[in-house]
């Protein structure tokens, strides 16, 4: 079990190892970043993206949440985390290109679709049913096509999650913009932990295939 002592060790190694290695990169990140790539993840310990696409640092602008969900395009006076990320990284750094990843054994998912924090109330889990309450349409109809919610179920609501978020991408006004003119491509993908192996989204047909 990896503690705060740990995390330190492991910055110690990184100082010797990889910070010495790069001081010349790390000198021209320290001006300013310019990933050419948003990445969009869930915030699963299993699954972190620099590792999965082996990127070096300042390549991926990366944000991470429960189940990798992006919420619609809703222009009020609440605080969006993501939306706010999406803004920057699309306005002001230019990414080129967007990637949704979802992944296996999401907690998330499985949470939307057994809905297991529904009768929270503002107790314990009030904010995780309420975020995955984005994929209860989804739900309802997983459900109703597998009954007793066998690995076929978790599979799809993990795939639709990364739809979903795309859906809701091009309610984005300055996405919409820049994806009709050629200035962001949007990409989704599912990385399967049992096996190591990513899909990716052909979105004509709607099928995830292997890399």
């Amino acid at each position: 079990m990896v503690q705060f002592a740990d995390l330190i060790e492991g910055y110690r190694r990184f100082r010797v190892d990889h910070w010495e290695e790069e001081r010349e990169r790390w000198a021209t990140l320290a001006v300013g970043q310019r990933p050419r790539v948003m990445v969009i993840a869930c915030s699963d310990s299993r699954v972190d993206p620099a590792q999965i696409f082996d990127a070096r640092p300042g390549e991926m602008f990366v944000v991470r949440n429960v189940a990798n969900l992006v919420p619609p395009f809703e222009p009020d006076n609440n605080y969006h985390g993501v939306s706010a990320a999406l803004e920057f990284a699309i306005t002001q750094l230019e990414v080129e290109e967007l990637v949704v990843m979802g992944h296996g054994s999401c907690g998330g998912c499985a949470a939307a679709l057994t809905g297991q924090f529904h009768a929270a109330g503002q107790g314990e889990g009030h904010f995780i049913a309420h975020w995955t309450d984005m994929l209860a349409a989804a739900s309802e109809a997983i459900r109703a096509r597998h009954p007793k919610l066998d690995d076929a179920a978790f599979l799809e609501m993990e795939l639709e999650g990364v739809r979903l978020s795309l859906r809701n991408l091009r309610t984005f006004p300055w996405v919409t913009e820049r994806e009709a003119d050629g200035r962001l491509k949007l990409h989704g993908a599912y990385f399967a932990i049992s096996d190591g192996i990513l899909h990716v989204l052909d979105e004509a047909s709607g099928a995830f295939a292997p890399v």
